[in-house]
């Protein structure tokens, strides 16, 4: 039911093209995966989400948890059905959410203690939860229950997290139980390399993951900090089975993560930074706010194919923003996540031609240009 086969490589950076096979498609990567935190990708309908090319989306276990309760997302005949999508679902384990988000009472190695926070409610997370709650959701993903440590961490904190998390996946492994779901372990460590290798190293010796998120990173780090760490963890992952970057979605992060062998991504990035009219161009990001576009009657991004370049134009977005337009948010998160999920399809199909090294170099040497900051041609 979940296969993962590598259709090309690239010899030079080890980025990989591959299909990764689900109940509800097969999934082609390098994927970039919109998130739909509360069983909604903001501002977007599933229909919209199909047409701009998306092939998987995220749901968030701790929210869907609060509200409307994973019970009623079960009666309703699982999460595919509550919310109308079709394709591939993965659901986070509602750990990060329950360390940056609730408030944190107490961790102990048979779980989390923390306060909702919704309404301040008293509850206690498991690993055992965490997979039933993703069980009865019915996502085509799970991810295990991990300690997310913030950074800067100390090494001691950082190995006792660790340790933790091995113990929450070994628990979470023995528990699971649908055949129809795939369990992705997460590999931890903060940026001590030695940690991350031990901790995937540890993964794999439970067994029984088909594939591996790596969790702990764009929570504050450099960029090369990032780097450094996928780097040395790179050649301890298993080449047979998906690697999933966590929460991470910056262009220039998906592109660099691509060529240290990452296959999949998810941020709120393109409709957080929409909401906010910001767009992300392959020139750079765009302030839609700044008054050069008030009479500049061009798309956001003369060289892309998605429905607001093709209909709408900078001008005309800028009055939307200015004006307090609700569609303001809908056509630039639109066009975010269109430029995302296309700029992973790009990366794959250089990868397949074998020419993603030149994709790389001319992408970054484009994109950090940063033409359109300020409104430039």
């Amino acid at each position: 039911m979940f296969e993962y086969k590598i259709v090309a490589r690239c010899p030079e950076t080890g980025a990989r093209a591959g299909e990764f096979t689900t109940p509800h498609g097969v999934i082609e990567t390098p994927v970039f995966m919109p998130v739909g935190t509360q069983a909604t990708v903001k501002a977007m309908t599933p229909d919209e989400l199909e047409g701009l090319g998306a092939q998987i989306i995220l749901g968030n276990t701790y929210h869907l948890h609060m509200r409307p309760g994973e019970d009623t997302v079960e009666e309703a005949g699982g999460l595919h059905r509550f919310m109308n999508w079709k394709r591939p679902i993965l659901t986070d384990s509602g750990g990060f959410q329950v360390f940056s988000l609730a408030k944190l009472n107490k961790i102990t190695d048979e779980g989390v203690e923390f306060r909702s926070h919704i309404d301040g409610s008293r509850h206690f997370m498991r690993p055992e939860d965490s997979m039933t709650i993703q069980q009865k959701l019915g996502s085509d993903i799970a991810m295990s229950f991990d300690e997310c440590v913030s950074l800067p961490t100390t090494p001691e904190y950082s190995r006792e997290a660790l340790g933790r998390t091995i113990r929450w996946a070994r628990r979470c492994r023995e528990f699971h139980s649908r055949r129809d779901q795939a369990l992705f372990g997460i590999v931890q460590g903060a940026l001590y390399e030695d940690q991350r290798i031990e901790c995937i190293e540890r993964l794999e010796e439970i067994g029984g993951f088909p594939g591996y998120g790596i969790g702990g990173l764009s929570v504050g780090e450099s960029h090369a900090e990032m780097y450094r760490v996928l780097d040395a963890l790179n050649p301890h992952m298993p080449q047979d089975k998906p690697r999933y970057l966590m929460g991470v979605g910056f262009p220039t992060n998906l592109v660099e993560g691509v060529a240290r062998g990452i296959d999949m991504f998810d941020c709120v990035l393109p409709t957080r930074n929409g909401r906010n009219g910001q767009l992300l161009t392959r020139f750079g990001k765009m302030n839609i706010k700044n008054l050069a576009f008030a009479r500049d009657f061009t798309p956001v991004d003369p060289q892309c194919g998605c429905y607001v370049c093709r209909n709408f134009t900078r001008a005309y977005l800028r009055h939307l923003y200015m004006a307090g337009e609700i569609l303001a948010a809908r056509l630039c998160s639109w066009h975010n996540l269109y430029f995302l999920v296309n700029l992973m399809k790009e990366a794959r199909r250089a990868i397949i031609e074998g020419r993603f090294p030149a994709f790389r170099r001319g992408f970054m040497e484009n994109f950090m240009g940063g033409a359109y900051l300020d409104g430039r041609q």
